[in-house]
């Protein structure tokens, strides 16, 4: 990963690599590792594809890539690779961060201890009024604030820090805002705070994009607070992957009552730490932002980043054999196999490739 800023030609190859099938952030970073870069990664795709099993295989070209590029540009959207300065330094520490986040308005405000605030997007009158109360007595504090632009919770939380710096996590591309309404507040908070997605500048938010998104807005904070989320609310899956990436968990009580306090009340019971104002945040926030951020432990590698040979058809065979529905860690097949790391990565990205393989945290692998 860069150290450095990008040139544009490089920014290409990796825009290319990332908008290419089957190639998501975790796939993107076995290609990069054991390929050296991607333009080496780029030309190695369709083989290993096709050992995967995939009859073809769409590689986005540079065509493609440089309109986006260009079109992005035009909008005021900044593609910001993994590793450049401007990156948000907690966002780079989860295992399947963004290669490229797609940044509009002030890059600053990514920096700053970020606090996220997410809830139900029915939300109650008191709900409301207690989130912008939290999100402006933060920002007084020096906090900027993440959401998810949705209806209720996010908002209240956007509108009432709009001058303290806020930040829109986008489950679409930047020119497909969700919901619509919203955009005259995406616009107004762009003056001191900013948006950003990892999603295709014209890509249309789907169901299942949302979760992909809240994985973001918790990597991108210090901790995340919910302030009411019903028993099977989206913020739910915030709060799950915020404790996963190591992220302080907060939750509102609310009435037992009433049905959109059953999730953040079910949380104080599994050990969220309880909010009835934004000191009880400050208070847990403030030692972990003295320890500092904890940089990429990158994986130490003895042999060369691309294997000596193809996997022969019986290491492949042994290997895709160990794999099933359930997940099993990428150490156990290496073990089980008999054959080098090299050999398992290879089989794995020639699979995944070939939309047979899924990659799950702590680097564990199933077939689809």
């Amino acid at each position: 990963m860069p150290k450095t800023k990008l040139t544009d030609a490089q920014r290409l190859d990796w825009l290319r690599l990332i908008r290419s099938d089957h190639v998501g952030p975790r796939t993107f970073r076995e290609l990069i590792n054991t390929y050296g870069g991607a333009k080496d990664a780029l030309a190695a795709l369709p083989a290993l594809a096709r050992r995967g099993g995939a009859a073809r295989t769409r590689i986005c070209t540079l065509e493609e890539a440089e309109a986006e590029l260009k079109t992005a540009r035009a909008r005021g959207v900044e593609l910001i690779a993994l590793g450049e300065p401007d990156y948000p330094p907690r966002l780079k520490t989860i295992d399947d961060a963004p290669p490229l986040i797609a940044v509009r308005g002030d890059v600053a405000a990514l920096s700053r201890p970020l606090i996220a605030i997410v809830g139900s997007r029915n939300a109650s009158a008191v709900g409301l009024k207690f989130a912008a109360t939290l999100a402006r007595d933060l920002g007084d504090a020096g906090y900027g604030i993440v959401s998810g632009l949705a209806r209720g919770i996010d908002a209240a939380a956007h509108r009432a820090s709009l001058v303290s710096g806020t930040v829109a996590v986008l489950a679409g591309g930047h020119a497909h805002i969700y919901p619509a309404e919203h955009e005259p507040l995406l616009e107004e908070l762009l003056a001191h705070g900013a948006a950003i997605s990892e999603m295709p500048l014209t890509h249309e938010p789907r169901a299942r994009d949302f979760p992909r998104r809240n994985r973001l807005i918790s990597g991108l904070s210090v901790g995340v607070v919910i302030v009411e989320a019903a028993k099977r609310s989206g913020s739910l899956i915030t709060a799950r992957m915020a404790g996963e990436q190591g992220r302080e968990v907060f939750a509102v009580p609310g009435s037992p009552l009433d049905p959109r306090a059953e999730g953040t009340n079910g949380l104080l019971k599994q050990g969220a730490i309880l909010v009835t104002e934004a000191s009880d945040i400050i208070t847990a926030i403030e030692p972990i932002l003295g320890r500092g951020i904890e940089p990429i432990e990158e994986p130490s590698r003895d042999e060369p980043f691309a294997p000596d040979h193809e996997p022969a058809d019986d290491e492949r065979g042994r290997i895709v054999g160990l794999l099933g529905p359930s997940p099993i860690s990428i150490d156990d097949l290496v073990r089980l196999s008999g054959t080098s790391p090299a050999i398992v990565r290879t089989v794995l990205l020639e699979l995944e490739l070939a939309g047979r393989l899924e990659r799950h945290g702590g680097a564990m692998v199933s077939l689809v």
